[in-house]
């Protein structure tokens, strides 16, 4: 009985670290490639990693960037955005990206898909890169 009672607290202390979000639920260990937003074709490149627990980070058209992703799945919530601050000819297609991206409550991982999406009817298809 002593051993139980002492394992227990030392389950309870991994069990706070778990990942909970999207990436624990197939997205972890692939690169995202976004293919479209709203059914509209992405034509310009964006790029969605999530490197390690409570992180996201990837490639805009022009600029790299990163933040901390804290909602459980199925929820998605992007805080502390950040990018580089290059400029390139791509520049209006990733404020687009970025507006759309930390727009989106929810996400789906289905297999080589990846859906980001909001109760507004917004939506973002990613597929898994090769």
């Amino acid at each position: 009985m002593t051993r139980l009672i002492l394992t227990l607290p030392l389950l309870a202390l991994f069990q706070c670290e778990k990942d909970e979000t999207v990436a624990a639920y197939g997205a972890a260990d692939r690169t995202w490639a976004l293919q479209e937003i709203d059914g509209q074709p992405y034509e310009a490149s964006a790029l969605l990693r999530f490197p390690e627990t409570g992180k996201i980070e990837g490639n805009a058209p022009c600029n790299s960037y990163s933040g901390t992703l804290n909602a459980p799945y199925p929820w998605f919530e992007i805080t502390d955005l950040s990018a580089t601050r290059a400029a390139c000819a791509g520049l209006e297609a990733e404020g687009f990206y970025f507006a759309a991206l930390i727009a989106m409550t929810q996400s789906e991982v289905s297999g080589d898909v990846l859906i980001l999406s909001n109760e507004d009817g917004h939506e973002m298809v990613f597929t898994a890169a090769e």
